[in-house]
């Protein structure tokens, strides 16, 4: 399904039950509706197949598929700046005194109320997945800010529906850093050719490869030196290609060549929506546990962060890796204690 081009994970909490005719009725409640002519920005839930009063929740094999709509108006910062100006010289030309800065305030309350008919309209549409039997949520965003939009909005409709972003054992930058300085990523996964390097030292450099072997002296120097991975380029199973961040984002997905959403795509305009939504739900479905387990797993509740840097160490070198503890170039089981303590 190509609107699952980067998305984000969340934890259901447990307390959240709820049928997909109960989880339908709440979200007509906010329905997607058009600005009105003065109005900036409208959101809601809309048709995830796209048919005009079709349902908000689509359940296929069990998985939910839901859309939120955002329209928002953009007017040109320096057009209303123009305007504003324009209309305090007018009034300074008629009474001899300038505008203050509340009245300059007002005026471009003023300004921006006139224009807003005028202004173009833009729509973002946001893919929702709710795996209620793994008690997954995944949001088709590749910023936090834009998913907690979605996230408040699903709170607010859903009656007890609460979600946590996944926390993993081990932080993301410190086993992407583990995987390139020994070269061995976790079993199932390839690394690619894409990454991006940050010093987190005053400095703030950064090194990027794009189209370029990672297996060279130089990235292990680079990670040698302090500097930590915010992205690392990577295939999965030979089925999918992703991006992780160190946010624990997954960015740039693509179905490869010869897997079956890759066929699916290639099948037409003609509605494929079903076909497409299983294929999707199925390989992501197994990427992310399995990309969870590279990184040691999800934090428990109540865990101490030494217990949980022992138990990546371990899970490490179940994986052919090498033990933070005694890497040169990798973090130290103390530091990553240090790194996956919640506080």
């Amino acid at each position: 399904m190509s609107v699952f081009k980067n998305v984000i994970v969340y934890r259901i909490e447990p307390s959240w039950s709820q049928t997909s005719t109960q989880a339908e009725e709440a979200l007509g409640a906010n329905r997607f509706v058009a600005c009105g002519p003065s109005q900036e920005k409208s959101a809601g839930w809309t048709e995830p197949r796209g048919e005009e009063n079709g349902p908000l929740v689509e359940s296929i094999g069990g998985q939910w598929l839901l859309e939120y709509m955002i329209e928002s108006k953009a007017l040109p910062a320096s057009v209303i700046r123009r305007k504003v100006e324009e209309r305090a010289a007018q009034i300074e030309a008629t009474t001899g005194r300038k505008p203050g800065k509340k009245e300059k305030r007002d005026l471009k309350e003023d300004v921006t109320h006139e224009l807003l008919p005028l202004a173009f309209t833009k729509h973002a549409r946001i893919m929702v997945w709710i795996d209620p039997a793994e008690r997954r949520l995944v949001v088709n965003a590749s910023n936090v800010s834009r998913a907690d939009e979605v996230v408040t909005s699903l709170v607010q409709c859903l009656e007890g529906f609460s979600v946590a972003l996944l926390q993993t054992q081990m932080e993301p930058a410190a086993a992407m850093s583990e995987w390139l300085s020994s070269q061995e990523p976790p079993a199932g996964f390839t690394i690619d050719r894409e990454c991006e390097l940050r010093a987190s030292d005053e400095s703030k450099s950064v090194v990027r490869y794009a189209k370029h072997a990672l297996d060279i002296e130089e990235v292990r120097q680079h990670i040698a030196d302090g500097k930590r991975p915010t992205r690392l380029a990577m295939t999965w199973d030979d089925r999918v290609s992703f991006e992780l961040t160190d946010a624990m984002v997954i960015r740039k997905i693509v179905f490869l060549e010869g897997t079956d959403s890759a066929v699916a795509n290639k099948g037409g305009k003609e509605d494929n929506f079903d076909a497409d939504a299983a294929i999707a739900t199925g390989e992501l479905g197994q990427l992310v546990p399995e990309l969870l387990e590279a990184l040691g797993g999800e934090m428990q509740l109540g865990a101490s962060a030494a217990d949980a840097a022992n138990d990546t160490v371990a899970k490490l070198k179940a994986q052919g890796g090498k033990s933070p503890g005694t890497s040169a170039n990798g973090p130290t089981a103390k530091e990553l204690a240090d790194e996956t303590a919640p506080f």
